[in-house]
């Protein structure tokens, strides 16, 4: 039990909603949050998006956060949510007196609020409301952020391994923990949705227009979405000194790297297996142990072909999955915690998500997603795939405790 890592507490915010209820019952309720931009400056208003349904005005508001006095970014804004969710349950003033780490996953910084106002950036303005947004262009701005409203003093660092950055803020988060450097460590990430993300993915012609298909022959590419996710981590033994409640242990990870090409996987999937596999001899298990996979299944053809192979490699037909991206888009270095929390979701509500949109079997997989919510389920461990540009692969398994 020394070792042991756990699950002690979460905050999430993602187009399904504002908080750990609200996203738990849209995932067994089938309710997608997919729609056309509200918030967005885009020119793309026929795109489906994972939006969070608040302005910024109104995410300050919900912080009590003057946004016309402070120079937060919708990127900051939407992990300070998340975060005052997870720190909720918890004493402050004495977690300020720990050793804490916040290991916090961004990847487009705050592009989200800066694009708006590149001409004043590269025009000879020196004064105007665009100052004090200088700073915030950075990944690691929004770290600050959480830090600085929250009054915490801890060690602190930013990931940025694309879509895989959040899971391995939790992989740094645990390793520091096991190394006895902290004694508790917040680890998540958060993504704002912004011009030049979507130009970016539009460019690459992996975005659909319509509701994304996982894992469905007649996939046509991925939906984006917005969000932030955190979760607690700590030793066992503490948790239960303390007597705390215990979301999950977390049981097992792994990250690898394909080096195949800078934004497709191995098509073989090698990278996925690996990461699978050193997650499973992490944690101690066996593939019968795993009662769900909660998928990466972006929807693109690259992706969703060598992903499921490597899980037919190693699982063969024995293990339900399904992606959950449907629900909120791809949220981007906030998806490894978003999926992360949904996980523990499944693992304690004994059920699994639906893979929604789903109708064609692909071709070249002999696997099929869930499509379907199913309950009263026996789960007791759950591994999330996150797999983001440059092969950087990581799987994580969560376990009831």
């Amino acid at each position: 039990m020394r070792d042991n890592i756990v699950i002690t507490s979460a905050g999430i915010v993602s187009a399904l909603g504002i908080g750990y209820k609200s996203n738990a019952e849209a995932l067994k309720n089938g309710l997608s949050g997919l729609r056309q931009p509200q918030f967005l400056n885009t020119l793309h208003q026929d795109l489906l998006i994972g939006e969070v349904c608040l302005s910024n005005e109104d995410l300050a508001d919900k912080l009590s956060i003057s946004s016309t006095t402070v120079s937060y970014t919708r990127t900051g804004l939407l992990a300070m949510l998340a975060i005052e969710e997870l720190l909720a349950s918890l004493d402050i003033a004495a977690l300020r007196k720990e050793k804490l780490a916040f290991i916090n996953a961004n990847t487009v910084g705050g592009m989200c609020s800066v694009e708006d106002m590149y001409l004043h950036f590269i025009a000879d303005e020196t004064q105007g409301d665009f100052v004090r947004y200088i700073d915030t262009l950075d990944c690691a701005a929004s770290t600050k952020d959480v830090t600085t409203h929250f009054g915490l003093n801890p060690f602190t660092a930013t990931i940025s391994t694309a879509c895989s950055s959040a899971s391995n803020a939790l992989i740094v988060g645990a390793r520091m923990i096991t190394q006895g450097l902290v004694d508790k460590a917040i680890c998540g990430g958060c993504d704002a949705l912004s011009r030049f993300t979507v130009n970016g993915f539009l460019s690459l012609k992996n975005v659909d227009r319509e509701a994304c298909k996982p894992f469905d022959e007649h996939r046509n590419g991925l939906n984006l979405g917005e969000g932030a996710a955190f979760l607690m981590l700590e030793k066992e033994a503490d948790a239960i000194k303390r007597g705390t409640t215990i979301l999950a242990r977390f049981s097992g990870y792994n990250n690898t790297n394909d080096a195949y090409h800078p934004t497709a996987p191995s098509p073989d999937g090698a990278g996925a297996l690996r990461a699978m596999t050193g997650a499973l001899k992490k944690a101690n298990l066996t593939t019968e142990a795993i009662g769900y996979i909660n998928a990466h299944g972006t929807a693109t053809i690259n992706n969703d072909a060598a992903e499921g192979r490597a899980i037919e490699k190693l699982f063969g037909a024995n293990v339900p999955f399904s992606s959950t991206k449907p629900f909120t888009g791809h949220t981007l270095a906030a998806a490894g915690a978003v999926e992360a929390i949904f996980s523990i979701m499944a693992l304690n509500g004994n059920c699994i998500f639906p893979n929604l949109n789903y109708s064609t079997p692909m071709q070249e997989l002999n696997i099929a997603p869930v499509t379907s919510l199913m309950t009263h389920q026996n789960i007791q461990h759950v591994l999330s795939n996150s797999f983001g540009f440059g092969g950087n692969n990581v799987s994580l398994i969560f376990s009831k405790a």
